[in-house]
């Protein structure tokens, strides 16, 4: 036992590494997610004596990760708000007369929004959009799915906050001793960055980009509800043009008709002025059905006779079984909607919904319907062997009257730090405090924002970090680099750790690469005599940079599966795009640090 604990200390520098590269190749092999191998590898620096239990705990005191996940908390209370979604709306209703203005808008708000929110959230609610985007303006949506993760990439390297690798960067390099990076001190490289990404996506997107949508994940829409609004007498929507009012507006709405006095309205709804019991037939996504329901301005769903409130606490899916005995009748005779005290908010059908409104549509098999109702009646529902599936909806509204308060509270982050009145991170946890009171957003909403893998692939990552620099690694690492650069300009060490940097993000994920280059490129920097803060700069973008692959990034992985691109697609994107940005951010760094 002394033999092997005395191998382990003589060794542990080379024993270091080679947990290392054993890591790497479990990253590239995928076999297990990246936060696991992370936990495995601080697991062995811990199991071989290299660093004990309270170096192994105290990662855990890091601002980084906690940072990071109260601007995932921020994120989310701009989904929930419903923010993220209104300015793409805006954009997309002038799709069909100014095509490509509108995807450059598009595009020049996720870019902005990138910037201030994390990068990865942003993406996940823009796909649907940019699938909308691509209908309303014809365009292929293999052509916009690509360019919306690179763009995502580039705001997220705009300011500190814009992406975690960002802030991890920054937290690992002042544990080495450098000055704390402002939230804007890497702007102006970012858009050099930025209008270099831009200019490569415009001049090589047209041709290297796969074209047609066969295959595509997300081609169809997302699942829609057919529901109807019958306007209340007291509605402020009554007398006002159907453009005029906040319906129009919203673009995961879309009314088909307007029903009057028992006839159709169906051409020229825009300019319909309406009228107290008008009712209006509407195609919606099941978040802004729920939304709906909440208006004072009219009733959502199949309206009974004497049927005057908003009706029912409780918000309920359920799917018709095969069996169900109104199977071809109209929806209206549906027998529970008659036992019970309960209204149908809207129904679903898969790739079909009804062409008619709700009441007189023809009951189908899986027909999915939402129901509201008081407690009793739904817990009734439960019991009726003619429905499947029957469970409360997860779909929650959208906060919009809150969306000033979600603003408010990030831009009150950003001020606060770039100003150096607090931390950012202390700026981070007061704004997450304030839009929890402020119910922007609900606790448990906040808590699911979070993703869990990102934050345990970082704390696993600091501690295999703070392994390997007490292993010894890091010197052997350094000491081996720094004959080859000792009598190199300091451009050629920018570009040269730039280099390294990319290569090691496209293949394994870009937090690792941040966690591991960065001590290194300090040491360098420190031994060789020049400022590390240029070569810290470099891995901070380099990091981020990855366009080549689908499994560098969080985002790339995202639109590589909804997009059903192959591997290759990116390579062929990616390549030119690498190249120029790379080019762009290495002279950056040059010319102004």
């Amino acid at each position: 036992m002394e033999d092997i604990r005395l191998f382990i200390e003589t060794w542990q520098a080379q024993i270091g590494l080679v947990i290392l590269g054993l890591m790497f190749v479990g990253f590239v092999m995928e076999r297990f997610p990246a936060a696991v191998i992370a936990i495995l590898g601080a697991c062995s620096f811990l199991f071989l004596g290299i660093i004990d239990s309270k170096q192994l705990f105290s990662v855990f005191s890091n601002s980084a990760p906690i940072t990071i996940g109260a601007m995932f908390i921020l994120s989310g209370a701009l989904l929930r708000t419903g923010t993220i979604d209104a300015i793409a709306g805006a954009i997309i209703r002038r799709a069909g007369k100014y095509p490509r203005l509108a995807v450059g808008e598009m595009f020049l708000g996720v870019y902005v929004a990138s910037a201030f929110m994390n990068n990865t959230p942003v993406v996940v609610v823009m796909i649907p959009i940019i699938l909308k985007l691509a209908q309303a303006t014809g365009y292929s949506a293999k052509k916009l799915l690509i360019p919306l993760s690179f763009v995502c990439i580039l705001g997220g390297t705009t300011t500190l906050i814009g992406t975690s690798t960002n802030l991890i960067v920054d937290s690992v390099a002042r544990g080495n001793g450098l000055a704390p990076f402002g939230i804007f001190e890497i702007t102006p490289y970012g858009l050099i960055a930025g209008v270099a990404g831009m200019i490569m996506l415009a001049a090589f997107s047209s041709w290297l980009l796969p074209k047609g949508d066969d295959g595509l994940a997300g081609s169809t829409s997302d699942e829609l509800f057919l529901t109807e609004l019958t306007i209340r007498n007291a509605s402020t929507m009554r007398g006002k043009s159907l453009s005029e009012t906040a319906i129009a507006k919203r673009s995961k709405i879309v009314v088909t008709a307007i029903k009057r006095d028992g006839r159709y309205i169906r051409h020229n709804l825009a300019s319909e002025i309406l009228q107290p019991d008008d009712i209006l037939v509407i195609r919606t996504e099941l978040p802004e059905l729920m939304s709906l329901r909440k208006s004072a301005d009219f009733k959502v769903g199949i309206v009974r006779k004497g049927d005057v409130g908003a009706m029912g606490e409780v918000v309920v899916e359920a799917m018709v079984a095969p069996s169900h005995p109104s199977i071809g009748n109209r929806l209206y005779d549906i027998p529970f909607l008659s036992m019970l005290n309960v209204r149908i908010l809207g129904l679903s059908r898969f790739r079909n919904l009804p062409r008619s409104d709700l009441p007189n549509a023809k009951i189908h098999a899986a027909d999915k319907l939402v129901v509201t109702g008081s407690k009793a009646d739904i817990a009734r529902m439960y019991e009726n062997p003619n429905l499947f599936g029957v469970a409360s909806t997860s779909a929650r509204a959208f906060r919009r009257d809150k969306a000033p308060l979600a603003i408010g509270a990030l831009a009150a982050v950003v001020l606060l730090s770039a100003f150096n009145v607090v931390a950012i991170e202390v700026a981070a946890i007061l704004a997450v405090g304030f839009i929890l009171i402020a119910r922007c957003i609900d606790a448990e909403e906040a808590w699911g924002s979070i993703d869990g893998n990102v934050l345990v692939l970082i704390f696993g990552m600091l501690a295999v970090g703070l392994g390997l620099e007490q292993a010894g690694s890091v010197n052997i690492v350094v000491d081996a680099l720094a004959p080859y650069l000792d009598d190199v300009p300091v451009w050629a060490v920018v570009f040269a750790v730039y280099v390294l940097s990319v290569l090691l993000t496209e293949i394994i994920t870009n937090n690792a690469v941040a966690i591991i280059v960065t001590p290194i490129v300090i040491k360098l920097g420190m031994d060789l005599g020049i400022d590390p803060r240029p070569l810290v700069i470099a891995v901070m973008f380099a990091a981020s940079a990855s366009f080549a692959t689908p499994i560098g990034y969080q985002t790339n992985t995202l639109v590589y599966a909804a997009g059903g691109y192959r591997f290759t697609d990116f390579f062929k994107a990616g390549i030119p795009l690498t190249i120029g940005v790379g080019l762009a951010t290495c002279f950056a760094i040059v010319a102004l640090s």
